[in-house]
């Protein structure tokens, strides 16, 4: 079974498997957040923090998948946070916000300048906080 459709809280014996419509970064790896960082000055990054179990973070997440149309002007990545708690943590204490789940961050110019959780997180209106 692969990730995204675990993602989705499917298995081999759904008929229906909704794959991932979006190129993610998958966020793994603290040392990513530095690359973020960096690479933020150029392009402005969005992380998606998404909790495998919990229903409203799986209906934000198709939702969010569903409007995103900037993959021109933002990198998207991912953050399972059952396998990763550790990254999540890290995020909340380098970018100084709250932790939530489902969640957005936006990083800009090596800070967030941007998050929104739960029915907030709105990928059509995330132009205007770029």
């Amino acid at each position: 079974m692969s990730f995204f459709k675990n993602i989705f809280g499917g298995d081999e014996e759904t008929p229906k498997q909704q794959e991932s419509k979006m190129n993610w970064e998958l966020l793994t790896d603290v040392d990513q957040l530095g690359e973020i960082i960096f690479n933020s000055n150029e392009k402005p990054a969005v992380i998606f923090k998404h909790s495998t179990r919990c229903s409203v973070s799986r209906m934000a997440l198709r939702q969010f998948e569903n409007e995103f149309n900037l993959e021109e002007e933002v990198t998207p990545y991912f953050l399972d946070l059952l396998n990763y708690r550790e990254i999540s943590n890290e995020i909340a204490n380098r970018f100084n916000v709250h932790h939530e789940s489902p969640q957005i961050v936006v990083i800009k110019d090596g800070k967030a300048v941007y998050d929104a959780s739960h029915s907030d997180i709105d990928a059509v209106g995330l132009k205007d906080k770029l």
